[in-house]
């Protein structure tokens, strides 16, 4: 009898690790391992989200109209350009299976995001790496690591766990360079943090070659629910339309991110804290003498010496009740990712190093 075997490249997904959220035997825990936004979601997105519950038993519907249109009414897009998903990774997904398969290759950068490979591997794809240069990613790269096998390129910009961003210019030279048939895949999960940055808005207008993707988890605090959007050329949005399945969103979900999307008072003072508190955690690290990249994000990916002292001040900062994100798997082992918390979490995090140094001299 012949065994049971998965499809190719299934056995080749390496499981994705999520930030630790626990430490044995701390109470007092503070979670920077997830880049979650400190502050927690909008009281209105809240509020929605309770209204929503006494509507559970019903099937929510099935074209997100109302979610569209909230988004298309606070960004300029058109609704019909615009699909929704279970967080980014979900409409990234699509996109794999719509567009990637068996002797295709999906390329991505040196630390880009641990999902890319894991969604090409998923559908039968080569995952294919281009360097970056001193953590930024590089054009010139990309395009030497396109073939005529290329179907899809992803960039996250700002890029997780570097933090680091290219700019527009960059990005349509990249997107110009292309082989036929590709799509470049602009990741702005991080984007709402960048002040006045369209998350690739206008190249997307401009090119039928350009998608971007957006998500409620990280700046509207709806990390738990898992909202995701793409915009892109309607050919493109039709294609992923047929494969998403009818009832992928709730009508919580569906509630609490038209309330968190319109709610732009909250929003903008969760950008302002984020970027106030970023530039501090950054200055005192650096007193410490520990380095970081500028950062366009809500993380700083701070730099030691080695992998040894990386892991000791990880397992420090543990001890003291401080979740940071090792990233060795991400290619960069004597770095820490530390997500920007509140002011007093950032203060933690600072005491914590300092704490670390003291204790070795």
């Amino acid at each position: 009898m012949a065994p049971i075997t998965p499809q190719p490249g299934i056995m080749e997904i390496a499981l994705y690790q999520g930030g630790q959220s626990h430490v044995e035997g701390v109470s007092d825990v503070l979670k920077l391992s997830s880049n979650e936004n400190p502050f927690g979601p909008s009281p209105k997105a809240k509020q929605a989200i309770a209204e929503a519950v006494a509507e559970v038993h019903r099937y929510p519907n099935t074209d997100h109209a109302p979610l569209r249109a909230a988004i298309g009414e606070v960004h300029g897009l058109d609704p019909e350009r615009i699909i929704c998903g279970v967080g980014s990774d979900e409409v990234l997904q699509f996109l794999c299976q719509a567009y990637a398969g068996p002797g295709d290759e999906v390329v991505h950068t040196e630390h880009g995001f641990a999902m890319y490979p894991i969604l090409a591997h998923a559908v039968g794809a080569t995952p294919v790496v281009a360097r970056e240069r001193e953590r930024v990613t590089d054009v010139d790269a990309l395009l030497a690591a396109c073939t005529e096998r290329t179907k899809l390129v992803f960039i996250a910009n700002p890029n997780n766990p570097t933090g680091t961003m290219i700019g527009g210019n960059e990005i349509a030279r990249l997107a110009d360079g292309l082989p036929e048939g590709a799509i470049l895949v602009l990741d702005g999960a991080y984007a709402e943090f960048v002040e006045g940055y369209d998350g690739g808005v206008s190249l997307v207008d401009a090119r039928d070659n350009v998608f971007m993707t957006r998500t409620f988890s990280k700046l509207y605090g709806l990390g738990g629910l898992r909202i995701g959007w793409g915009y892109g050329p309607k050919e493109i949005i039709d294609v992923l339309s047929r494969i998403r399945q009818p009832f992928n969103l709730s009508e919580i979900q569906m509630a609490a991110a038209i309330a968190a999307v319109r709610d732009r008072d909250y929003a903008e003072f969760c950008r302002a804290e984020n970027t106030r508190m970023r530039a501090w955690l950054a200055r005192e690290l650096a007193a410490l003498g520990v380095p970081s990249d500028t950062s366009l994000a809500n993380f700083v990916l701070a730099r030691f010496a080695d992998v040894a002292e990386a892991e000791a001040v990880d397992m420090h900062l543990k001890s003291r009740g401080v979740i940071v994100r090792r990233v060795a798997s991400y290619g960069l082992p004597n770095c820490l990712r530390i997500t920007v918390g509140d002011e007093a979490g950032c203060q933690r995090v600072v005491d914590g190093i300092r704490s670390f140094q003291e204790a070795r001299r």
